[in-house]
């Protein structure tokens, strides 16, 4: 039996600017531990079992391509949200983040409605927020910074229970104005920070494996690696972010 059942959803309609990449991260360190992630693609239609998920993931997509995904995202509505309850890692990526929230209202004015997993709400602006982001990343007791590239119209909104995953050092974040990124509620992940994310912040890949193992109750913890090369990545992103004078930065890695 695989150690990690990581369900891939809409691996297609949802790959915008390189999130393929954080499955290969996740595989990646997963492998180099000895450990089998099992990687299983969904296309829309398909039937799963999400009681078989340890951990699930979407990347983001065009308008065009979530308004075909909420319709089918819909059909598993009820389901995923007994399993989050439950604590189900999920790991969304930009579209598919705004997916999880209430509702999503379109450049055009259409509505899509969401999965209301995360109390969140996103509208459309008239200028996309674009570039390279640092963010201090709150999921640890001793914050630690997160890396990405964001290219996004909509602006995101949060409600109790969902918190922000971190605060912007550089860049927009969920709407440009709050200093915001991202969403956490329970073991959900929510981010508009592509790039892919995970291979520059290797912490952050293997916050999430552990969650995953937890979930199935496998006490396995994780040996360390060498990080040199996400390190240097990782720095030498947060080098370009700071050159673009967003907001300035101050923060360790």
């Amino acid at each position: 039996m695989a150690d990690v059942n990581l369900f891939h959803l809409y691996p297609d309609q949802l790959n915008l600017y390189g999130d393929r990449g954080n499955i290969l991260a996740l595989s990646k360190r997963a492998l180099w531990r000895g450990l089998e992630l099992n990687i299983i693609a969904i296309q829309p239609g398909d039937h799963i079992d999400l009681s078989k998920c340890d951990l699930l993931f979407m990347g983001g997509g065009q308008d065009s391509d979530q308004q075909l995904i909420a319709r089918d995202l819909e059909s598993r509505r009820d389901e995923l949200a007994d399993l989050v309850e439950k604590s189900l890692p999920v790991f969304a990526v930009c579209g598919s983040y705004q997916l999880l929230g209430n509702y999503y209202i379109t450049s055009t004015g259409d509505k899509i409605k969401g999965l209301e997993i995360l109390n969140i709400y996103t509208e459309a602006g008239q200028n996309r927020l674009i570039g390279n982001a640092v963010v201090n990343c709150h999921l640890w007791q001793e914050p630690k910074t997160l890396v990405g590239f964001e290219n996004h119209a909509g602006r995101t909104y949060l409600k109790p229970p969902a918190e922000p995953l971190g605060t912007v050092l550089n860049g927009y974040g969920n709407n440009g104005r709050d200093n915001t990124e991202g969403a956490v509620y329970k073991n959900v992940i929510g981010t508009y920070l592509h790039g892919a994310l995970l291979p520059k912040n290797p912490w952050l890949t293997d916050f999430l494996l552990q969650r995953a193992l937890s979930y199935r109750n496998k006490d396995h913890s994780l040996d360390e690696l060498n990080d040199t090369l996400e390190i240097q990545a990782h720095m030498a992103a947060i080098e370009l972010a700071s050159s673009k004078k967003h907001k300035r930065l101050s923060a360790k890695c």
